[in-house]
């Protein structure tokens, strides 16, 4: 807590308001007792300037371009951890021990099968069904399956839940994409670690052995490394809020997931992969600059800029490293898209108008390319996002359950509609 006091003056009136300060990052004034002692709200669309919580496990300062996860930035988890001991660290606070590193492993490792009656649940959907339905369906669906880790007020439920999801979500979205393809599901092997196994779930069929490619395995634990968590994002607030009314944990994942298959959230990747298709070459791109510099042109250049970074996400490096790996990996020497991307990015950290307006190549810029190099067709980008993005989910939905201080999302508004007005019976309206 801040020694200092922000005073608000309305008319005659004053009143004094706590500032509250955290342990990195700005101070907040806490308005909780504004309407109790003014009979007002504030305004605040889109919540650009609201800490809607208290929490301890993502922090980004989005003007130097840092992302930390629990303290650790993000560049040294991706370079020298993997995605499991992420996992660990937020959902305990602390990167765990060789032992409980191993225990952790193990347990995940062997929650991975889902009940086999969930098999039967795809069907349900049409062939052509985008994956992203299927996904926030089926997580919807495990509340119908495993009844006895629904029960949030039980720590241990909540654990067992959270242990399930993180485990279960690879199958599931590996039985996504064999559905999507029209191939068989192909059940987790324990042999494996998280991201083999989930390319393997994916990219195997039964008919042929499949070996999975350790380098394309790295870069698909780094790419869920770096989706793990990012704050009070919009689909993590949307868990948090479904949270608050007591939802079980399955729901809230399955709110968090629909909430991220918006394009302006986890479909971002897509559409900048898209954008690069639609350049197609290098000598394209002064005019698509140019209408990305045109106000009354509706073109927009995706996977630059970011809604809290200002400075180059610092992901977006790493993603770019990881890029490189993975097409020298595959022989991939000459992509028409990635010295598309290359030359934009070049042109984006030099040209007056772009490092003016602080629009710098963000993850989803090279994420696309990666993923597609990797074998996954467009309309399954946002589900591996997703997969990623479980454990943050949970991490933050965990932290809203056990504080004593949080209670049901009520967001207000500011009213502008038709004051009352009497009911007129029908046939006297004009």
């Amino acid at each position: 807590m801040s020694d200092k006091s922000a005073r608000l003056t309305l008319g005659n009136e004053t009143w004094d308001l706590n500032v509250r300060q955290g342990s990195v990052g700005p101070e907040v004034i806490d308005i909780g007792s504004l309407y109790r002692d003014t009979g007002m709200f504030t305004y605040d669309p889109g919540f650009t300037s609201t800490a809607s919580c208290e929490s301890k496990i993502t922090y980004i300062d989005g003007d130097e371009g840092t992302l930390l996860y629990r303290g650790y930035p993000i560049e040294q988890l991706a370079d020298h951890g993997d995605f499991l001991e992420t996992c660990y660290l937020l959902l305990y606070g602390e990167l765990p021990t060789r032992a409980q590193k191993e225990d952790f492993d193990f347990r995940v490792s062997h929650h991975t099968m889902v009940h086999e009656q969930m098999t039967r649940f795809f069907s349900g959907f049409r062939r052509d069904a985008h994956p992203m339905a299927v996904m926030t369906g089926t997580v919807g669906a495990m509340s119908a399956f495993y009844h006895d880790s629904t029960d949030i007020t039980d720590p241990h439920q909540r654990m067992v839940a959270s242990l399930r999801m993180i485990a279960k979500l690879p199958t599931i979205a590996a039985m996504t994409y064999k559905y999507h393809v029209g191939q068989p599901f192909v059940y987790p092997r324990n042999d494996l670690d998280y991201a083999s196994n989930f390319l393997h779930m994916c990219f195997a069929v039964p008919c042929d052995e499949y070996k999975v490619n350790p380098v394309l395995s790295r870069a698909m634990d780094r790419i869920f490394t770096l989706h793990a968590d990012h704050e009070q994002n919009a689909s993590t607030s949307t868990v948090r809020l479904a949270g608050s009314s007591g939802a079980n944990p399955f729901a809230c994942i399955a709110a968090g997931i629909a909430c991220l298959w918006g394009p302006a959230h986890g479909g971002a990747n897509e559409a900048a992969l898209n954008m690069l298709t639609e350049i197609g070459s290098v000598d394209r791109i002064p005019e698509y600059i140019a209408k990305a510099k045109d106000k009354n042109d509706p073109f927009r250049l995706m996977g630059f800029g970011h809604r809290v970074y200002k400075n180059y996400d610092p992901r977006a490096r790493i993603m770019q490293k990881t890029t490189h790996e993975v097409l020298a990996e595959l022989g991939i020497k000459d992509d028409p898209l990635l010295d598309v991307a290359m030359e934009l990015e070049r042109i984006a950290l030099s040209d007056e108008y772009f490092v003016e307006k602080r629009l710098y190549p963000n993850i989803d810029f090279y994420s696309g390319i990666t993923l597609r190099a990797l074998g996954f067709p467009t309309t399954m980008f946002t589900v591996l996002f997703a997969l990623a993005r479980t454990v943050g989910w949970i991490a933050q939905w965990k932290e809203m359950i056990e504080d004593p201080s949080q209670r049901i999302g009520r967001p207000r508004q500011l009213y502008t509609g038709a004051a009352q007005r009497d009911y007129t019976p029908i046939d006297q309206r004009s």
